[in-house]
């Protein structure tokens, strides 16, 4: 896995993905106590940045081996990235998603062409359910995160901060990413050593599913105790991925985790600044900037992703009512 990844993924990507601005609201700065930037990867193709980790993964596989499918397993992001993915190469897809996975996510899913087959989080392996499905059909297993062409595609966001940022004059930051596997988190700490390397990733999590934050700390690869319990579905993994931990322990800070109640006033704050639509799992790192200052010290520019903004309505109505 390495910067010459990222730059392949990139050229691939170019006129596929779309380039999401970096946005600023002086209202969150006042709350956060810092000047903030926002990364919108909720306006990404599918709502989500999954999409460049999938079509990342696509354009990179032999075009036999596309035309006989590929198979995904995601609670919503990564399957809607995998299934539009996987339309636009004419390629057929499955995805293996959570029955409790929100509703919005699924259908969406099945509307860019995929098959959806639905498992038990609690009693089931979405691993086992795919690698089955993979042998007796004869799909490419397209992983969630820890895939280095899925990585290579989540690092193309970290080049365009980069960028963003330089035009900017931001040259120190700290970069606060939704993290669940650590797809995105290392690949764009991979791009920010390579084009930035006054910008330090840091991942943020959902307490009680703060996996990697745990895992950094320790020095090792730590599992979450539970697979739910967390409205911030998108982001629930069971462990930081073998291939993407140790990129993160080199290049990453410390991890910050936060409530779901956190994460439903970040969401309405996103809303009502600047008008974004951020789902719970794509808040938390801008929960972790505007409810943890402690975890900035003197910090004075931060970069917040939101990664997605795939939210069931009443999710959302949850979310705006911590307005009142």
């Amino acid at each position: 896995m390495n910067i010459e990844m990222i730059r392949a993924a990139a050229a691939r990507l170019a006129g596929h993905v779309r380039e999401t601005p970096l946005l600023n609201a002086p209202l969150l700065d006042e709350i956060a106590g810092r000047r903030v930037w926002i990364k919108p990867e909720c306006l990404q193709h599918t709502g989500s940045f999954k999409f460049r980790g999938a079509y990342s993964a696509l354009s990179a596989l032999a075009e036999e081996v596309r035309a006989k499918g590929v198979i995904a397993y995601s609670s919503g992001n990564h399957a809607q990235g995998v299934a539009l993915a996987a339309r636009m190469h004419g390629a057929p897809a499955v995805i293996v998603m959570p029955e409790d996975s929100p509703q919005l996510k699924i259908a969406n899913t099945r509307a860019y062409g995929a098959e959806v087959v639905l498992y038990d989080r609690n009693r089931e392996s979405r691993e086992d359910i795919g690698a089955e499905l993979a042998r007796t059909r004869g799909l490419t297993l397209i992983k969630p995160y820890d895939e280095p062409q899925v990585i290579a595609g989540q690092g193309t966001m970290g080049l365009e901060i980069a960028r963003q940022a330089a035009a900017l004059g931001i040259t120190q930051a700290d970069v606060v990413i939704c993290c669940g596997g650590g797809g995105l988190t290392s690949g764009t700490a991979l791009a920010f050593e390579a084009e930035a390397p006054g910008l330090r990733a840091r991942p943020a999590e959902p307490e009680g599913f703060d996996d990697t934050t745990r895992s950094l700390a320790a020095g090792r690869i730590l599992r979450n105790p539970a697979m739910g319990g967390s409205i911030c579905d998108a982001i629930v993994t069971p462990q930081p991925g073998d291939i993407t931990f140790p990129i993160m322990q080199r290049l990453a800070g410390p991890g910050i985790a936060v409530t779901d109640a956190e994460a439903l006033q970040a969401m309405a704050h996103a809303f009502n600044r600047l008008k974004l639509v951020a789902e719970p799992g794509g808040a938390v790192a801008l929960a972790a900037v505007l409810f943890h200052p402690e975890a900035f010290g003197d910090t004075e520019k931060v970069i917040v992703t939101i990664s997605g903004g795939n939210v069931d309505a009443d999710i959302f109505a949850r979310a705006l009512e911590t307005l009142h």
